[in-house]
């Protein structure tokens, strides 16, 4: 690096932070190309789901979905699906309405549809909005199960949309693997979003859904809804290549027309320290750029930055495990492919290489359904598990030095 001559004025171009939009999309043209083609779609025989770890880039992708489909003439609904989404199915379908009710609210329809809903038209009105009040009662007023209603409602605004020549409307989620059903409360909100999308594509409505979620989103689609394996085309985010990596570091700088730029070497180092998940080049660069701005003359510090990696991101993670659930994940990070998956079997036989009290097959079975739920793991579809958080397995290998 070389310093600018008033490194004080200078503004840092990176952004690391939970979806923020990084100055430069690194990588993710193979991405866009498969969303286009599903917005050709004429009757919609797939839906999408973007998935990956965290920090991998989703919800900043899903965001710029957006004005491609808008631009392809499109409507673009959704929000985050927390966890009080999965209340009930009466919860999910107020979310839904919520959301469809800020874009359809704009748009002008027939009086003689609003008559049919008991909205009365004044002496002087022309037209009246899909507004949400329009919406509920239209909702209220159909019978049937919630699913059934939802369907009323979601009829009845295609019905005015085709008038005005809308292509359809994404549904765009993130955070989906939040959306559960509760069969001990017999809610089953999940499987109902499902059958109301696959019921409205049946019917020929170009009303899409746009799912973002951690790699158990599509299994637990699966499992809800055995259908789901055919409506829905996976996109799985990567971390990027040196090439992307690259880009993602220097194309920044070079955009905010910074005085400084990183040499080879730096760029090197930070490839390798975030492992292509952008948002570690984006906090990495953040923390190189911060330092730097006070001391220009220095190597990038990797041991104080991983040091600081470990503080800020992964030890909150870590602290949800107990003593003996550490202990198993030390071994699964002591795999040879740790940073893949493993199996149960392979944490049994290596724990009894390197344990005094070896692990059970029911044992880390158990303490996995636990670091499932502490979000540390996860089981894919073929039984076999992986880290949830990127790079958490170096992580847990700095902790086991550590505890030597």
């Amino acid at each position: 690096m070389s310093p600018p001559t008033h490194p004080q004025t200078f503004e840092n171009p990176f952004r690391p932070g939970a979806g923020h939009m990084p100055p430069y999309l690194a990588g993710r043209k193979d991405e866009e190309n498969e969303f286009r083609k599903l917005l050709k779609q004429k009757v919609i025989l797939q839906n999408l789901i973007l998935t990956g770890l965290r920090g991998i880039g989703k919800t900043v992708l899903l965001e710029t979905f957006k004005p491609l489909a808008i631009q392809e003439g499109w409507l673009w609904v959704g929000s985050d699906l927390s966890e009080s989404a999965s209340v009930s199915e009466e919860s999910l379908a107020t979310r839904i309405l919520t959301d469809l009710a800020v874009v359809t609210s704009t748009i002008p329809i027939q009086v003689g549809a609003a008559e049919m809903l008991g909205f009365v038209q004044g002496p002087e009105t022309t037209k009246q909005h899909m507004t949400y009040a329009m919406l509920s009662s239209n909702y209220d007023h159909t019978s049937g199960l919630v699913s059934d209603k939802i369907k009323g409602v979601l009829e009845f605004v295609w019905n005015e949309l085709s008038r005005i020549g809308r292509k359809g409307i994404i549904f765009a989620y993130d955070e989906a693997q939040n959306l559960s059903d509760l069969a001990p409360k017999e809610q089953y909100p999940l499987s109902m979003l499902l059958d109301i999308f696959q019921s409205i594509q049946r019917k020929n409505i170009p009303f899409m859904l746009a799912l973002t979620g951690l790699p158990t989103l599509f299994p637990k689609l699966v499992e809800a809804r055995t259908f789901s394996e055919r409506m829905f085309h996976v996109v799985v985010l990567n971390q990027l290549d040196e090439t992307n990596s690259r880009d993602a570091i220097l194309i920044p700088i070079k955009k905010a027309g910074c005085p400084v730029s990183f040499n080879d070497t730096s760029v090197k180092t930070i490839c390798q320290i975030s492992g292509g998940y952008p948002f570690f080049i984006q906090f990495i660069c953040k923390e190189v750029y911060d330092i730097w701005t006070q001391n220009p003359k220095f190597a990038v510090p990797v041991d104080e930055l991983i040091r600081k990696l470990d503080s800020d991101f992964f030890a909150g993670r870590w602290a949800k495990a107990t003593d003996r659930e550490r202990d198993l994940l030390f071994v699964a990070a002591s795999l040879p492919h740790s940073d893949t998956e493993f199996t149960v079997q392979e944490i049994v036989v290596r724990s009894k290489e390197q344990h005094s009290k070896p692990f059970s097959s029911s044992h880390v079975n158990q303490m996995f359904n636990s670091l499932i739920e502490a979000g540390l793991v996860y089981r894919n579809r073929y039984g076999k598990y992986s880290f949830a958080v990127p790079l958490l397995g170096q992580f847990i290998s700095r902790q086991a030095k550590q505890n030597r």
